[in-house]
């Protein structure tokens, strides 16, 4: 498992901007601990308040943008509950917003949510774009830092390969995630597809839902059972949740105390299930926050 020796905020620049992140200057190719463009670096820090936010920082000598939601009852200082959510490849971060309809429920339990952008609009694990695990952490300290965002309630979601991200989050940035919620998309590549060592080192929940027209299903199946496989999870047996038995859920406990719980939706192909998506029996948004607000991180 990948650790970081030192807090991310020593080696890297945030700065948060107005409107639309635009690139100033020339890029280059260094590290996290390339200065930061002069002219980013004094852009006005944006102070902690309810509303939609347009946020920057200096990420491996580029620019990374992200969004960031507080609701209404937000209120600086008070210890509020954080969702990462990770679109998928090519698609924008208002897009899963509208998709998702996360925004909307957040102002309803009272949760941030932040919007990471990809860079090329994929994200990634390679070195030249700072690792986006790392810039994810990165995102979290900040605001955990600034916006009160209570450590003990942080949670990541993704689509498709925002999914296979969350994953590795849950995975590599453990002590950062209490659960996790990829949707329609699968635990796969590198040391997922073949190490079971590769799991996180304290317990982080999960709950995931597959499409089963997806045309990545059995990928995303096969990856779910590695999963399961790598935690010693005693797997449950599936139960209907509607009577048209359009949506089962599967039920897991593992040997170190953490939870799978899969949901299968029939006839749903490579979407999100959600009352602003593709419209089913579950709603993946409110069933993955139920689920987060039930797993805090443990001491």
């Amino acid at each position: 498992m990948r650790r970081v020796g030192r807090s991310i905020l020593a080696t890297v620049a945030f700065t948060v901007i107005i409107g639309t992140a635009t690139a100033c200057g020339a890029e280059d190719d260094a590290g996290p601990e390339t200065a930061p463009n002069p002219t980013r670096s004094t852009r006005p820090e944006i102070p902690p308040a309810p509303g939609d936010h347009s946020m920057a920082l200096d990420w491996a000598g580029k620019e990374r943008t992200w969004m960031l939601h507080a609701p209404p009852g937000y209120r600086p200082g008070t210890p509020t509950p954080l969702v990462v959510a990770l679109h998928g490849t090519d698609q924008s971060v208002e897009a899963l917003g509208r998709t998702s309809g996360l925004n909307a429920l957040a102002d309803k339990e009272n949760f941030l949510v932040a919007y990471p952008q990809a860079f090329n609009q994929q994200f990634s694990r390679l070195s030249e774009q700072g690792d986006d695990v790392n810039l994810v952490r990165a995102i979290v300290e900040q605001l955990v830092k600034t916006w009160s965002a209570d450590p003990a309630r942080v949670y990541a979601t993704g689509f498709s390969s925002g999914a296979e991200l969350t994953y590795s989050l849950g995975v590599e940035a453990a002590e950062v995630f209490a659960a996790i919620a990829p949707v329609s998309g699968a635990f796969t590549g590198g040391p997922a597809a073949s190490d079971p060592n590769y799991k996180p080192s304290r317990p982080v929940s999960m709950i995931t839902f597959i499409g089963r027209n997806d045309r990545n299903s059995s990928r995303m199946y096969g990856g779910l059972a590695r999963w399961q496989g790598n935690l010693g999870c005693e797997v449950g047996k599936p139960a209907w949740v509607d009577k048209a038995k359009t949506v089962n859920r599967t039920a897991s406990t593992c040997s170190d105390g953490s939870e799978v719980v899969d949901y299968t939706v029939n006839g749903m192909g490579h979407a999100w299930p959600a009352a602003t998506g593709y419209k089913t029996a579950v709603d993946a948004t409110v069933t993955m926050w139920e689920f987060f607000a039930a797993h805090p991180r443990r001491p």
